[in-house]
């Protein structure tokens, strides 16, 4: 029987081989007839040598038979499947975590509303920790606190606030700088002009139209802010 499973693995990968173009074999995708071929040359391996006690107790045979073809049915739809359970995952991802980037097909990335009604993006800036990043179409540049600035190692002189910017608490002098990369999951900005606030100005950063206008699309659709990359 060992050699029975041998020789299935052995056909199975010769099978493969030929099938280089990755066309069906058997009405299967090659990933769904290599789990197959895999599964059932394992449970041969593994009953192998033990035959005899099998034809002594033949229900307990075909329990632990029975068993082991459950288990391996589980693992290859697994792995058959494992693209759509990788999305159902990074999509609860998501709902327990807003501002998580969850990354679909070509490279779109899609953030969950928070409870509050806004959308709340976590970003590396420069390749540093993730920043928590309000979602703002109406700011014209992407705006740092004072704080997570600092925390990132920028310190604008007290001569750099220079420029005006309208803010919730009125008009307020913030320090242009320029950022070396901004990312959000798979998607990344180089050079990006920015902003740093004054202390105190602002309570959160701001992610606005100097990252936003650099992507081909963006759109808000029910309570998904989806961004999308070149």
């Amino acid at each position: 029987m060992m050699w029975l499973g041998l020789a299935i693995l052995g056909i199975g990968l010769a099978v493969l081989v030929v099938n280089h173009d990755g066309g069906p074999v058997m009405g299967l995708d090659s990933d769904q007839f290599a789990g197959l071929v895999s599964m059932g040359a394992l449970l041969l391996l593994l009953v192998a040598g033990r035959w005899r006690q099998a034809l002594a107790m033949p229900g307990s045979t075909l329990r632990s038979a029975l068993i082991w073809l459950g288990i391996g049915a589980v693992i290859v739809a697994g792995y058959t499947y494992r693209e759509d359970a990788q999305r159902v995952g990074a999509h609860l991802v998501g709902s327990l975590r807003p501002g998580t980037a969850v990354v679909g097909p070509g490279g779109e990335v899609t953030i969950t509303r928070r409870s509050d009604g806004d959308f709340a993006v976590l970003a590396q800036v420069n390749g540093n920790r993730e920043q928590r990043f309000a979602f703002d179409t109406g700011a014209s540049s992407v705006v740092l606190t004072a704080e997570n600035a600092a925390a990132l190692g920028i310190r604008p002189a007290e001569g750099d606030f220079t420029q005006r910017v309208s803010t919730a608490n009125g008009t307020a002098l913030a320090a242009p700088i320029r950022l070396a990369s901004i990312t959000v999951g798979p998607i990344t900005e180089r050079n990006i002009d920015a902003l740093v606030s004054r202390p105190g100005m602002l309570s959160t950063n701001l992610l606005g139209q100097s990252f936003l206008q650099r992507l081909p699309s963006y759109e808000v659709r029910g309570d998904r802010l989806i961004l999308r990359s070149r």
